[in-house]
């Protein structure tokens, strides 16, 4: 789970980008709402979280980054540089190629082209 600041924001990230759905959504009144995300396969789940009070966060230490698998990093880089956002390119390697892209709430999301 991670608590984001602007849900459609971070939908538009994790569904539109990355691929994923969303397959629950659960209201918890004027508290917050969660909206769970899944891949195709349902193999993995994201838990977004909404707080609706307003409140403000930091990343917190305890947070490395999120991780995904790409067979097409070059049309990955394509499409964050179309929607303006920054990233940073992996040092060169014999066994893969990836990219740091943030969220919008700027966590560390890892993008990997597997070379083998």
């Amino acid at each position: 789970m991670i608590r984001v600041r602007d849900l459609e924001r971070s939908l538009h990230f994790y569904c539109n980008f990355l691929g994923l759905q969303e397959i629950r959504r659960h209201e918890l009144g004027d508290e917050a709402t969660l909206v769970f995300l899944s891949d195709a396969e349902k193999h993995y789940y994201l838990e977004l979280t909404f707080n609706k009070d307003g409140r403000d966060y930091e990343l917190g230490t305890q947070f490395g980054h999120l991780a995904f698998l790409t067979q097409d990093l070059d049309s990955v880089i394509q499409e964050v540089e179309k929607q303006g956002w920054s990233y940073r390119n992996s040092k060169p390697s014999a066994s893969s190629r990836y990219i740091f892209v943030k969220d919008p709430d700027g966590y560390d999301i890892e993008i990997l082209q597997d070379r083998t």
